[in-house]
C-alpha cells in the first residue's frame, strides 16, 4: 500500500498551495480519497474527500469555499487546491483511500506533507 502526500510548504496568510496525493493503482483503482490535518497538539480532523468517480465531494465547514478536491484517476493521483490560506491552515496533512468508491473510513493512510501559514 502506497500512498504519498506532497506539495506541502510555507506561505503567506491569504496565498495558496496545491497539495497532491499519489498512490499506487492498486490502492487508487474504484477507492474514494480524503485528505486529514492534524496541527501540534490536536487530533487529526477531516479536511475533505472525493468519491471515486469524482462527482461526490465533501468539506470541512472550516474550509468550505476556500480548498477544492479534485482528482486525476488516469494519473492515480488526488488534488487538494488551498486557496485563502489562514494561520489555522497550518497542520501536517494527510491523505487516506477508504473502503470503496464513496467516502466512508480511512483504510490506508500515506506519509504527510508539512503545511505552514504565516500571519
Amino acid at each position: 500500500v502506497q500512498l504519498q502526500a506532497s506539495g506541502g510548504g510555507l506561505v503567506q496568510a491569504g496565498g495558496s498551495l496545491r497539495l497532491s496525493c499519489t498512490a499506487s493503482k492498486r490502492t487508487f483503482s474504484n477507492n474514494a480519497v480524503g485528505w486529514f490535518r492534524q496541527a501540534p497538539g490536536k487530533e487529526r480532523e477531516f479536511v475533505s474527500a472525493v468519491s471515486w468517480s469524482g462527482d461526490n465531494v465533501s468539506y470541512a465547514d472550516s474550509v468550505k469555499g476556500r480548498f477544492t478536491i479534485s482528482r486525476d484517476n488516469s494519473k492515480n493521483t488526488v488534488y487538494l487546491q488551498m486557496n485563502s490560506l489562514k494561520y489555522e491552515d497550518t497542520a501536517v496533512y494527510f491523505c487516506a483511500a477508504a473502503y470503496g468508491a464513496m467516502w466512508n473510513r480511512p483504510r490506508y493512510w500515506g506519509q504527510g506533507t508539512q503545511v505552514t501559514v504565516s500571519s
